[in-house]
């Protein structure tokens, strides 16, 4: 298989045309080679418009990596930036947490899966990614502890933004999710604008898997 022209053919057929313009995060999709973090069996659709199935260690995990435009366009809208601090929930397979590392000083990345956990850490030290940390947990649990970041990632859907997740962010921190049910979901923008303060931004309509470990019962909600 010809992984540059699918590579290619990935970005100007299906990313560009869905208003991904930033030319870095263009560039960087070059960079991060996405077939390197696929599940071996589906390296041959690691370029189609569509999520793909993690399923590692010869069992069927149930989770996904998002479809490639989706992962770009959130990629966009967190725009990481140099000296950063970013928590990423959901690590799947490594990609986004590759991705979000070429823009921030550091990443730390929670998978609720062990074995989820143990592929991602295997693809980012073959990429020779130094600058992400991969924990198997529930990214919850860090929040807890009283950690801020200037960035939160949630690399799959939550029903609603949990208030320590946003409690979390530093000032001017921002949170990028999808928040909503099937079948209706919205990627959003959620910027700390003061102590107390967030402003949210809709970004695009879309669906994904949902987060484990997330609290069901809505109690904070934008």
């Amino acid at each position: 298989m010809d992984f540059e022209r699918a590579r290619f053919n990935m970005v100007e057929q299906q990313i560009r045309p869905w208003d991904v313009l930033d030319p870095q995060v263009l560039d960087l999709l070059f960079v991060i080679r996405r077939e390197e973090f696929v599940p071996p069996a589906f390296r041959s659709i690691a370029f189609t418009d569509m999520e793909i199935p993690l399923d590692v260690g010869g069992g069927r995990s149930g989770e996904v990596m998002l479809a490639p435009k989706v992962e770009a366009r959130l990629l966009q809208a967190a725009a990481p930036r140099a000296g950063e601090s970013v928590l990423e929930i959901g690590t799947g397979s490594g990609y986004m947490a590759a991705l979000l590392s070429h823009g921030a000083q550091r990443v730390l990345s929670f998978e609720i899966r062990p074995e989820l956990a143990a592929f991602a850490r295997d693809n980012l030290s073959r990429a020779g990614i130094r600058s992400v940390s991969v924990e198997q947990g529930n990214g919850l649990d860090a929040v807890a502890q009283g950690a801020k970041f200037n960035l939160i990632v949630l690399s799959g859907s939550v029903p609603f933004v949990p208030e320590p997740l946003l409690a979390a962010l530093q000032p001017g921190g921002r949170l990028v999710a999808v928040v909503g049910e099937q079948p209706v979901m919205t990627a959003q923008l959620i910027t700390r604008t003061s102590d107390s303060g967030y402003a949210a931004e809709a970004l695009f309509d879309t669906l994904a898997s949902p987060l484990k470990g997330f609290p069901q019962k809505e109690r904070f909600v934008f």
